[in-house]
């Protein structure tokens, strides 16, 4: 059989004050079908990973579009309608097609599009007829809408927040579609709206046990999938938020009702699964009392993986005024502080002024004297799925400031979530005390093993935590924590 498929991803933070434009898409490459040969450790991965599994039963790829954009504001709507097109344009000159697999994020934004996914999908629907199956692999921060639902055969999300799981959940897919293109299985999908926004980690309880609990139910007869779709808090959109939905072979019944009980179950998690945030001072205060380090600090509001600029200066304030020793942070999106000391070379002790650049989330700059202890001109960090994924960081230097503090400057902005982005530049993170990490929590799979304590510290940065009070314009605010109760669950009882 003939798979068509296409990797189209980006998250919209939709009050990022700087669009995604092809800058954006261009770091990581942008790609025409042929991704999986000229970039595989990169945005070519997911292809090359379902060539392999498609070949591997006797089926071909078609694929077209790959590309890939570090979260910002809506995307540019011509960037968006030029990507889109290349990709429904590869399908028409590849009919007729057994089956098509998007690879996309589910919460992708345009200017003009709230739903670029459910807009993708429902034309790539029209175009292949409805006996054509389309199964849809989404990030599980994802908006998963209604147009979405109708135009797709299948849709599952990661399971494992960090993203550990890509692969797996491709597979999945993948039998998904190929059984329904043989006429084995039919689809069926019923979906709970939670009415609930925040993140959920499933590295920790209870939210590690209900994975296993969608995974239990999955081994029901007749279940061919179940996904929570955590939702991306700080998309605006009319259809954001957590909803569960259920994937059962023909049975709509069993799909609704599955979809409802687990529903109910994540509701009456929701006092339990809040992340322990921690002011900077307390955290410092906590990781000073860790003996045998090292500490690692998550700077969560300036994470680049939800939108921020990665520039913010709060923490590294926090700790020059304390004279903290023993630290690495990074990494700071900085293009001018990295030419500067790129110009100077290794060895310069050159007084420079750092970060703070980008608005007032990015807090105020930073001058300090530093050594550039190292300089790379294409730094990388591993992947989170395997050590042979490769993330681009671009041209990247080290900096030494005055008590031993490590300082990581990148030039391609990303969220840390590989040691690499240090280690590569030659720093010990076992010799050190402490390590801040630009990230959310995507840095937990690899920096947990290292780490004696994490702790999640939460700033001033671009991404605000209190999803109470999130300043919404278009999603309607009935949900939780806005609202104690917006399913009217204790009316009922």
């Amino acid at each position: 059989m003939r798979i068509f498929s296409t990797f189209l991803a980006t998250e919209t933070n939709t009050y990022a004050a700087a669009p995604t434009g092809w800058g954006s898409f261009r770091e990581y490459g942008v790609h025409r079908g042929d991704a999986s040969t000229r970039d595989p450790q990169g945005i070519g991965g997911p292809m090359l990973d379902l060539s392999r599994l498609l070949a591997a039963d006797g089926h071909e790829l078609v694929e077209s579009v790959s590309a890939f954009a570090q979260p910002l504001g809506r995307t540019v709507r011509t960037v968006y309608e030029s990507l889109r097109d290349d990709i429904l344009e590869d399908l028409r000159a590849a009919l007729p097609v057994d089956g098509v697999i998007l690879i996309l994020h589910g919460a992708m934004a345009a200017d003009g599009y709230d739903d670029c996914e459910g807009d993708l999908t429902a034309r790539v629907r029209e175009i292949v007829g409805p006996g054509v199956p389309i199964g849809v692999e989404l990030d599980l921060h994802c908006h998963t809408t209604a147009l979405m639902q109708s135009s797709a055969d299948a849709i599952i999300a990661y399971k494992e927040y960090p993203h550990v799981d890509a692969l797996p959940r491709l597979q999945e897919l993948l039998r998904i579609v190929l059984d329904t293109a043989q006429g084995r299985v039919r689809p069926t999908t019923a979906m709970f709206d939670c009415k609930m926004v925040g993140l959920w980690h499933t590295t920790r309880e209870p939210m590690a046990g209900f994975v296993r609990r969608m995974q239990e139910v999955e081994q029901l007869p007749g279940v061919l999938s179940v996904s929570l779709g955590h939702g991306f808090p700080w998309g605006d959109v009319s259809e954001s938020g957590a909803k569960i939905w259920v994937v059962t072979d023909n049975d709509e019944a069993q799909a609704t009702r599955l979809a409802a009980q687990l529903g109910r179950e994540f509701w009456a998690l929701r006092e339990q699964t809040a992340t322990p945030m921690l002011t900077i001072a307390d955290a410092l205060q906590q990781s000073a009392e860790v003996e045998d380090g090292p500490v690692v600090i998550a700077d969560i509001a300036d994470n680049a993986g939800g939108g921020a600029m990665s520039d913010s200066t709060f923490i590294l304030q926090a700790l020059l005024e304390r004279g903290t020793a023993g630290v690495a942070i990074g990494a700071f999106w900085d293009l001018g502080a990295i030419q500067i000391c790129r110009d100077a070379g290794v060895g310069a002790r050159i007084a420079l002024r750092l970060g703070g650049k980008c608005g007032p989330a990015s807090g105020d700059p930073v001058d300090l004297k530093v050594v550039v202890m190292a300089v790379a001109d294409e730094h990388f960090q591993t992947g989170l799925n395997s050590n042979d994924e490769r993330a681009p960081l671009g041209p990247s230097v080290w900096l030494q400031a005055g008590n031993g503090v490590d300082i990581v400057l990148v030039s391609v902005r990303s969220q840390v979530f590989s040691p690499a982005v240090f280690t590569g530049l030659g720093i010990d993170l076992l010799r050190k005390k402490l390590i801040v990490v630009k990230s959310t929590q995507h840095f937990h799979a690899q920096f947990a093993p290292l780490a004696r304590q994490v702790l999640y510290v939460t700033t001033p940065g671009a991404i605000n935590m209190d999803f109470a009070t999130l300043p919404y314009r278009v999603r309607d605010l009935d949900y939780w924590p806005r609202v104690a109760d917006p399913h009217g669950f204790q009316e009922a009882a």
